[in-house]
């Protein structure tokens, strides 16, 4: 079974990691998060490993070595480049947690941004502060779960115009939007077309590009919405017959792309 990670907050006073100094043979103190969760919640012993990441690529590999003292012994080092193709998903705010959901799965997918969304219809509504640590904590549980080096980045929360200005942002710079929707009459195979073409571009001069998912809340994205995203620049289109929830249409989508872009082969 793959060795568990934790996600460290190098910024935090508690975790005493110097990237640049990492070498194997090295004994660091693993910070009072992982020492909970590791030795306290999973009881590793000595001679257990782990792994351990910043969340920007780096992944260490260690084993415990003094369970009282919280330390553990490097056995590797090493950071994995960030994919030049970014998958984003613009989660529309949902209840009963259909939206963490759709973030917890996109997470474990491998997309690499998300950005909440206060659409017209969403009858959930965002509170800063506590939304953006509960959505965090999903991510990084996510992450750790999926032994992923690179932590999704988390967006601010963007109203209708704030999603408009995405969309012609992604024009100028030659990203893609898609918006999901079940009225759309262009279906999937069709923006496949767009995908491979904005794919060769970044193989081509190695710039990275985003492709963005936007996924509506329960009672679906309004026509008005449709229609301004339209006229931003975004593509709309179907997934299916089948009439997808919130927490579950972005999830598939990312699943579809990630096996366009060859991340799961």
């Amino acid at each position: 079974m793959t060795d568990p990670l934790f996600m460290l907050d190098t910024s935090h006073e508690d975790t005493p990691l110097n990237t640049d100094e990492l070498h194997t043979g090295w004994r660091l103190t693993l910070p009072r998060s992982v020492r909970r969760h590791a030795l306290q919640a999973m009881r590793l012993k000595p001679g257990d490993r782990l792994q351990l990441s910043d969340g920007m690529g780096l992944r260490v590999h260690a084993e415990i070595q003094d369970v009282d003292a919280g330390t553990a012994s490097i056995t590797g080092v090493g950071r994995e480049p960030g994919p030049v193709t970014r998958l984003a998903l613009v989660q529309a705010l949902a209840k009963t947690g259909h939206d963490e959901q759709a973030i917890d799965m996109a997470t474990q997918i491998g997309v690499d941004e998300v950005v909440p969304w206060q659409s017209a219809r969403s009858i959930a509504k965002w509170k800063r502060g506590r939304s953006e640590r509960r959505w965090h904590d999903t991510l990084v549980a996510a992450a750790e779960q999926s032994r992923r080096v690179w932590l999704p980045t988390l967006g601010e929360c963007v109203n209708g115009t704030g999603l408009i200005a995405i969309c012609r942002r992604a024009c100028v710079h030659g990203d893609l939007v898609i918006v999901l929707h079940q009225d759309a009459p262009t279906p999937w195979d069709e923006i496949e077309d767009h995908i491979t073409e904005l794919t060769s571009r970044c193989l081509d001069d190695g710039r990275e590009r985003t492709i963005s998912v936007v996924v509506g809340p329960e009672g679906g994205i309004s026509d008005e919405e449709i229609d301004a995203l339209r006229d931003a620049g975004a593509l709309t289109c179907v997934l299916g017959s089948n009439i997808l929830r919130a927490g579950v249409a972005g999830p598939v989508a990312l699943s579809l792309l990630s096996r366009s872009l060859g991340r799961f082969a």
